[in-house]
């Protein structure tokens, strides 16, 4: 368990106060901006030591000098009372680093004596590492701290808040979980820096050089920084004292021009639509087939030139026959590969098919060996594409499956096995550096209990596998739904059935200290999939509502699904929609142009799996109104995905061999 230790002044030092002795420490116990300090003038001069760059949506600042000593000052700008570095601080930097290779070691910050140029402390990054060196006593004597599995040097930006207080150094990167490493000797007390000079980005010759982006440099004296920073609404730029050239959000030069030589990382992709996420932030795409250009804004891509499409009509586009009954399809993309569908086929023989987009169709690509499979979920991890498939055969013990792709044989292959208990469903996530898996178990096969635990496994970077982290008391879980509201991070479960009844509650939990707590609980009859989506700024869930029975009397199927929003007053998701729904067991959100649309799974009226499938537009202060229906015959799951084909809509029958996909014509 990790243990935040806050940084205070020294218990020496207080007692020297208490005493009623004359103390003052060597400098303000206010944050420095370091990177300020070293900066030079904008002007001429500049152009050969400093190059402003825009990178991923931020600003950040890249040595150019042919001096490695360019950016620095004496320490004695700062340590006006006394010459001791404190014994108690915080440093904290933004940074984008790239790839390092193996045994390469760049300075973020030293300090050095001038004369004899040995290093009194240095922030020091390699490989997956983030070291922090301090002189020891003795000629060219030094300690180092060493955090390992950082993830710093990925080419994305990062906040680090580095506290040293006494025994204990304590890393938080990105406002997660504090890393605290235990020294057998202190921090000194008494580091000596007369006659020092802080180096930005060096620690005074060319070896060692900084060749990433520096966006914020800071030195908190006597405290820790970590709970000025965090949480954030943006963890990755959490800012403390940022220069205010970087800040800006528009460059303003004066009449003389006085800004550093800039440039803008930007990189147009064309094809098919890449993915948009924080990594992607500020890169472009543009669509041959819809001829636009888009921008990724960290989760989305938006149009900046673009004719805007409207849906016209739905058609019938292709007659996709399973290996049998398919109960899931997941769409996803393989980086050089294109574009792949997984189904969930209910038979244990042949198994589950593979799917690759091919020549404007989904053509069998690989069969996979599945034990009455009901979802697939597809995820990263460290650029690694895996598959993990929700079996629920009845049987002890009770196994689901992940698979990786294999690059050089161009196949999922099994990775790692994970007991489950008739698991419907997996769920995907990231929080901050971390990632996780969890399983929607639905009931226990010796007993048929549906009050069981739900399993939350976290990825070990060390071991590479997926591990226990959390459990949660479910009632016949169907679904998982993740989604991230500003800095907050939320699961909400679909609760199907609790040995009695449908009519239960399903919980949204939230992510607070290093766990999942329980948020708020929704009324729910028969709870088969949640879906998440944003319009304009406001956030919504939409349950299916599949079905209300009772011991106490027959089932209903023909019954209401609830569309909810989140209510910034009470912090809580209230009524918003009420939508009629025949045993609906999926939604799926989609945009087109400017229209926001929803489509339903109906798969049974209490009669007949042969129904309606409906397609909802947004329309404001209406809500979402019906504009087209679908025939489908034992509908299951909708899945939306866009080709330079267009846009196309596909859904897997779970009473046929025969899914279909529809394409959406627009005009």
């Amino acid at each position: 368990m990790l243990v935040c230790r806050p940084l205070l002044v020294t218990l020496a030092l207080l007692a020297s106060l208490v005493r009623g002795q004359s103390w003052r420490p060597c400098t303000d116990l206010l944050p420095i901006d370091l990177l300020s300090r070293a900066l030079p003038r904008p002007g001429p001069a500049a152009a050969s030591q400093v190059q402003m760059v825009q990178s991923r949506g931020s600003r950040g600042i890249r040595l150019t000098g042919s001096v490695p000593t360019a950016l620095s000052f004496t320490a004695s700008h700062i340590f006006t009372n006394c010459n001791y570095f404190p014994s108690e601080f915080s440093l904290v930097a933004t940074v984008k680093i790239p790839r390092l290779r193996q045994k390469t070691n760049q300075y973020i910050l030293s300090v050095v004596k001038e004369e004899s140029a040995s290093l009194l402390l240095g922030l020091r990054v390699s490989e997956n590492h983030l070291h922090l060196l301090t002189a020891a006593p003795g000629p060219g004597g030094r300690r180092r701290i060493s955090f390992k599995n950082v993830g710093l040097d990925d080419n994305r930006w990062h906040t680090l808040v580095l506290a040293v207080s006494g025994h204990y150094a304590m890393l938080t990167v990105d406002c997660g979980l504090p890393v605290e490493l235990k020294q057998v000797q202190s921090f000194p007390s008494t580091l000596n820096t007369q006659g020092s000079k802080f180096i930005i980005g060096s620690r005074g010759h060319w070896r060692g050089h900084f060749s990433g982006l520096l966006r914020q440099l800071v030195l908190l004296p006597g405290s820790d920084a970590r709970p000025r920073l965090c949480p954030n609404s943006e963890p990755s730029l959490a800012e403390l004292l940022v220069p205010q050239v970087l800040r800006s959000a528009l460059l303003q030069p004066d009449q003389q021009g006085s800004v550093y030589p800039y440039e803008a990382e930007a990189r147009v992709t064309a094809g098919e639509r890449p993915p948009c996420s924080g990594p992607e932030k500020g890169q472009l795409w543009f669509n041959v087939q819809r001829k636009g250009l888009f921008i990724c804004d960290g989760t989305t891509w938006t149009a900046l030139l673009q004719n805007k499409e409207r849906l016209d009509y739905v058609e019938d586009y292709q007659d996709l026959y399973t290996r049998s009954e398919t109960l899931d399809v997941e769409v996803f993309s393989i980086p050089s590969e294109g574009l792949f569908m997984a189904a969930a086929n209910k038979a244990s023989r042949p198994g589950s098919g593979i799917y690759r987009w091919q020549n404007g169709s989904f053509q069998l690509y690989q069969n996979i060996s599945t034990q009455e499979a009901r979802a697939w979920k597809h995820f990263k991890i460290d650029g690694k594409i895996f598959l993990v498939v929700a079996d629920s055969r009845k049987a002890e013990p009770e196994m689901s499956v992940i698979y990786r792709w294999n690059r050089r044989r161009k196949r999922f292959l099994l990775y790692q096995t994970l007991e489950t208990h008739a698991a419907q469903d997996w769920e995907a996530f990231q929080i901050h550096n971390s990632s996780f898996l969890v399983v929607a178990n639905h009931r226990r096969a010796r007993d048929s209990n549906h009050n069981i635990q739900s399993v939350i496994y976290r990825w070990n970077p060390d071991t590479k596998l997926f591990e226990v982290n959390q459990t949660l008391t479910t009632f016949g879980a169907y679904d998982w739904e993740f989604f991230t509201i500003g800095p907050y991070h939320f699961l909400v479960v679909a609760n199907t059935f609790n040995g009695q009844t449908t009519t239960i509650s399903s919980t949204i939990y939230v992510w607070v200290d290093g766990c999942f707590r329980s948020f708020q609980n929704i009324t729910t009859k028969g709870a088969t999939d949640w879906e998440m989506f944003q319009i304009d700024g406001r956030f919504f869930l939409a349950v299916a509502n599949s079905q209300q029975f009772s011991s106490r009397g027959p089932s209903l199927y023909n019954i209401n699904s609830t569309v909810y929003e989140l209510n910034m007053l009470t912090q809580t998701f209230i009524h918003f929609q009420d939508i009629p729904t025949h045993s609906a067991v999926d939604w799926e959100f989609f945009t087109i142009g400017d229209e926001k649309f929803l489509v339903v799974a109906n798969s049974h009226d209490g009669s007949s799996y042969s129904l309606n499938s409906v397609v909802y537009r947004w329309q404001g202060y209406e809500g979402f109104i019906s504009v087209h229906s679908l025939p489908t015959f034992g509908c299951r799951d909708w899945e939306h995905f866009t080709t330079d084909q267009g846009s196309f809509l596909v859904y897997s029958s779970a009473t046929s061999r025969l899914s279909k996909v529809f394409r959406l014509r627009t005009y």
